[in-house]
């Protein structure tokens, strides 16, 4: 009976480590679909271009920065930039989407169809703030009216 304790544990071990094994291989197919969504959406451009967004904003409305630019810049970096940022995006995507769900994205990316989604997608968005903003500051005088009576109980 002593023998088959080692004997139980060397086979547990072994079963252990197919098992970690599979799991390893597993997960690193699903980092693999991840990754490549990254490429296809250009989310490294995207990220990166972020920190210049801001710091043109900073810039534009604090003018006296401008002479601490590539400390910001170094800071942002560190802090948001892709480098920073995509072990943490990457570990977001993973448990967001399945590896077969990744598979269906990147497969759509990969056309024509999603090629155009990534590079027109921005523009869309950016399109859609600036008409939200054109109507509030339209009906700005509505909200300002709600405001000033009381709330209705």
């Amino acid at each position: 009976m002593k023998q088959v304790k080692p004997l139980l544990a060397v086979i547990s071990l072994i079963f252990f480590s197919i098992a970690a094994t599979s799991s390893v291989a597993d997960n690193s197919s699903h980092v693999q679909q991840v990754q490549t969504l990254f490429k296809l959406t250009q989310m490294e451009k995207k990220v990166n271009e972020s920190i210049d967004s801001i710091m043109q904003l900073q810039l534009n409305q604090s003018p006296g920065l401008a002479q601490h630019e590539a400390a910001m810049r170094a800071f942002f970096e560190r802090q948001i930039g892709w480098a920073a940022l995509k072990d943490d995006i990457t570990q977001m995507y993973l448990r967001t989407f399945t590896e077969e769900e990744l598979k269906a994205i990147n497969d759509f990316y990969i056309t024509p169809a999603g090629q155009k989604v990534i590079t027109a997608l921005p523009g869309l968005v950016q399109e859609r703030n600036q008409l939200a903003m054109m109507r509030l500051q339209q009906n700005i005088g509505e909200l300002q009216q709600i405001v000033g009576q009381p709330a209705a109980q």
